[in-house]
């Protein structure tokens, strides 16, 4: 078998990450893998409180750098407390969203500098990054379309209006083309089973295994 993994979801809102991260996990634990799955901002105790934080509340109610500083806080807590001792323990880790998000989010999305995320994220995750991230990608008014359907009451960076949310889905597509080997676009637009298909394949296919 091979080695344990860190594989990461990307993408706006509504993209299905949270559906294709089940499917995907319970594929792999087929396969005979012990699977974590988690997500971010959350993902443990300290960082579900941050996420509250962050995802809750009127769209203005932090300015950009204090959400990436909020963002990085809770994915510093992420790791210590779940990633990493996962994957020490040979586990796989499959997680909803991770730091490309806040290059998306606030570094296009808010505008904060990239020189800044890059301290942030050398700070508080060091030279660690996924093996794989898979890139959901689908038309904004979609997406929020079924984004809007969950009702879930977390839709803070939902209501930041769809200029905001094209500009993501550019900047992750912008994000996969700068790091082929990472990276890889997966259209979200096809039925569930359909994306599904295509993340297996993907997944086989990039780390080098077979089962697909």
């Amino acid at each position: 078998m091979p080695k344990a993994r860190f594989i990461t979801l990307e993408g706006g809102e509504g993209t299905g990450k949270s559906t294709q991260i089940k499917l995907l996990s319970e594929w792999l634990n087929a396969l005979g893998h012990t699977v974590v799955t988690t997500r971010e901002p959350g993902g443990s105790p300290g960082a579900e409180q941050i996420r509250k934080l962050l995802v809750e509340g009127d769209t203005a109610r932090w300015d950009g750098i204090t959400e990436s500083l909020l963002h990085f806080a809770a994915r510093r807590d992420h790791l210590v407390k779940t990633v990493l001792p996962a994957l020490e323990k040979g586990h796989w880790v499959v997680c909803d969203r991770f730091a490309d998000s806040t290059y998306a989010y606030q570094g296009v999305g808010h505008g904060i500098d990239k020189t800044i995320l890059d301290s942030l994220y050398e700070a508080a995750v060091g030279t660690f990054q996924p093996d794989l991230t898979l890139v959901l990608d689908l038309p904004v008014e979609e997406g929020l379309k079924r984004a809007g359907a969950r009702g879930e009451g977390e839709d803070r960076y939902e209501r930041m209006g769809v200029s905001f949310h094209e500009s993501l889905r550019q900047a992750f597509l912008a994000i996969a083309a700068e790091n082929p080997d990472r990276c890889e676009v997966v259209d979200a637009s096809g039925s569930i089973d359909e994306i599904h298909q295509a993340i297996r394949q993907t997944v086989a296919k990039r780390l080098d295994f077979k089962g697909q």
